[in-house]
């Protein structure tokens, strides 16, 4: 009888044990994987919200060029990319130019 009292305690144990661990899982899983991301779209989302004429950008298709206009009625964004040639994308895939910023080292 004290063996089935023994197993069903330990049972129980093993049980609080295995929600700790899904926990312990998911706040390791939050913290480097979901609060980054999330970080990163508030920095893109802030660059869209803040962009001018004259901003070197890339597009969502790997384009890179320069603002010449934007149109926040339509919310896109004409891209010049070389002379003459101006292309008009949505502003919600234009990203950094990182390449044309100087790079620390």
């Amino acid at each position: 009888m004290t063996n089935i009292v023994l197993a069903a305690q330990a049972a129980q144990g093993g049980g609080m044990s295995m929600i700790i661990m899904m926990v312990a899982i998911f706040a390791i899983m939050y913290f480097f994987m979901i609060k980054p991301q999330q970080k990163k779209q508030k920095e893109i989302q802030k660059f869209q919200n803040e962009l001018t004429e004259g901003t070197q950008v890339i597009t969502g298709g790997g384009i890179y060029g320069t603002v010449k206009s934007i149109d926040l009625a339509k919310n896109t964004v004409d891209v010049k990319i070389a002379r003459d040639v101006v292309i008009t994308v949505d502003k919600g895939s234009v990203f950094k130019d990182t390449s044309s910023t100087p790079q620390q080292k």
